[in-house]
């Protein structure tokens, strides 16, 4: 965190922000945790954002070397897809946060959405390669007819809701395929939405 924090103090303050949680609570002396409804355009609008959070940066820095890298959650599964389709990639690797290095039941299930989406809208072959994808695509089948309640199953949305009021925010996380944005690293480190 140091790094980012050191990075960030490269930019004026009023073009930069930083963003951070850990366990799910705000940083403190960041400007905003990982709300994805406190990230409005207005709020970040020509700004550089600095963000830490306490499993996707380490799941993104042990991919930043990939040819291509996106960043997914179900409001954009079928941006992120489609982007995946055009470029016909011979293997693609779809790489879930966790929780603090162990399972966690809403990557899976976003997971399991993207392969979803992509065996029934691909003109060539899916081959699923691994026992955890499958599993994935069966949680999927599971639940897409009520995201919300699994977000709210999960472990990790069990926490959010003991530690404040995330109801807005379960909501907006279960939203499918509403976004067009796709989230691409740019350069090591840096992801730009396109």
């Amino acid at each position: 965190m140091d790094l980012l924090k050191e990075s960030a103090t490269k930019w004026q303050a009023d073009e930069r922000l930083m963003l951070g949680e850990r366990g799910g609570k705000k940083i403190e002396g960041f400007d905003l945790g990982n709300s994805p409804i406190s990230v409005t355009k207005k709020v970040v609008n020509g700004k550089r954002l600095f963000m830490s959070t306490t499993n996707g940066t380490k799941s993104l820095q042990k991919v930043q070397n990939a040819n291509h890298l996106f960043a997914m959650g179900l409001p954009n599964r079928k941006a992120v897809a489609e982007k995946i389709i055009s470029l016909k990639s011979e293997n693609v690797l779809i790489l879930g946060s966790g929780w603090e290095g162990s399972y966690s039941l809403e990557d899976s299930l976003a997971a399991g959405a993207l392969a979803s989406y992509l065996e029934q809208n691909c003109d060539f072959e899916i081959n699923i390669m691994n026992d955890e994808l499958q599993a994935a695509l069966a949680l999927w089948d599971f639940w897409k007819n009520d995201i919300l309640k699994c977000l709210k199953t999960a472990t990790h949305g069990k926490r959010l809701t003991s530690i404040g009021d995330y109801e807005d925010d379960f909501k907006c996380c279960s939203e499918l395929d509403c976004l067009d944005i796709v989230p691409a690293q740019v350069e090591r480190g840096v992801i730009r939405a396109s």
